[in-house]
């Protein structure tokens, strides 16, 4: 009788480990919130463009991009890492004119899943 218990236990604790293992390997790296903020109206232009995903990415094999409304690449394509925290993305642009734009995204979490998806937000015009 003992016997059989242990090998039930067994049973239950691998059934567990392969459950919590699978949801681990489901996982992927989504958008959590980015500056400035999806869909937002800001007063002037940022200097970078900072994507925070939910899950650390792999620079290597991610990308933003930034278009204005005609459709042209605006960024200085210079995407990389926040050197503390690896699921930062940033890239650089340029002193950018009021309009609205479009970041576009791709990240390799680092469990090798693809993601991607974009936003847009607006710098408004300036007042005189």
């Amino acid at each position: 009788m003992k016997r059989i218990k242990l090998r039930i236990f067994q049973w239950r604790a691998a059934a567990v480990l392969l459950l919590g293992t699978q949801s681990q390997a489901l996982a992927h790296a989504f958008l959590d919130h980015a500056d400035p903020k999806v869909g937002n109206a800001v007063d002037s232009a940022p200097s970078e463009i900072k994507l925070w995903f939910t899950q650390d990415v792999e620079p290597a094999f991610s990308s933003i991009e930034v278009r204005n409304a005609a459709g042209s690449e605006v960024d200085k394509k210079d995407v990389h890492l926040d050197a503390k925290n690896k699921s930062l993305l940033i890239v650089s642009v340029p002193q950018l004119p009021s309009g609205t734009y479009t970041v576009f995204w791709r990240v390799v979490s680092v469990d090798t899943h693809k993601t991607q998806g974009h936003f847009e937000f607006t710098i408004k015009a300036t007042q005189k």
